[in-house]
């Protein structure tokens, strides 16, 4: 059954979360795609993974890559899956795809300071939980740790 998290942003914005979750994917051995809500965001991002941290970066490529399907993390504007992933990241308000039911997880990502993503998030939480999904919600706490709230 395909499970959808949803991370509450509060205290870090996403460029400073997404790195560290699509890390701790590859660590675990998952294919992902990261659905941005349009190609300038998938552009911006890509520069980001490549230098967002002096020591490291993260193998990764767009789908407009004739070689999209060998990298683990592929960053798209649409509802492609070019590397065959088993885990897509949503963000900015990114709309669960049609074929959601054939991915282990989904991992939406929005900015609680903004009402309108807060607003999205709602939406597809309702959306989900109606296509029979396990959804959990999770928060960070003062530390900076993630909680499951629900």
């Amino acid at each position: 059954m395909t499970e959808v998290l949803f991370y509450h942003l509060e205290r870090h914005p996403l460029e400073a979360v997404l790195p560290r979750l699509l890390e701790r994917s590859l660590e675990r051995g998952w294919r992902v795609v990261v659905q941005a809500a349009s190609e300038e965001r998938v552009e911006a991002l890509d520069a980001h993974l490549w230098t967002y941290r002096d020591e490291s970066f993260l193998p990764h490529g767009t789908s407009r890559d004739r070689d999209a399907g060998e990298h683990p993390i592929v960053l798209t504007a649409g509802e492609d899956n070019l590397n065959g992933a088993s885990v897509r990241f949503l963000i900015e308000g990114a709309p669960i795809p049609a074929d959601a039911a054939r991915y282990e997880r989904l991992v939406l990502l929005f900015d609680g300071g903004d009402e309108e993503a807060v607003s999205v998030a709602r939406q597809r939480w309702r959306e989900a939980s109606a296509a029979g999904f396990e959804v959990t919600y999770w928060q960070q706490n003062e530390q900076g740790r993630w909680e499951r709230k629900s």
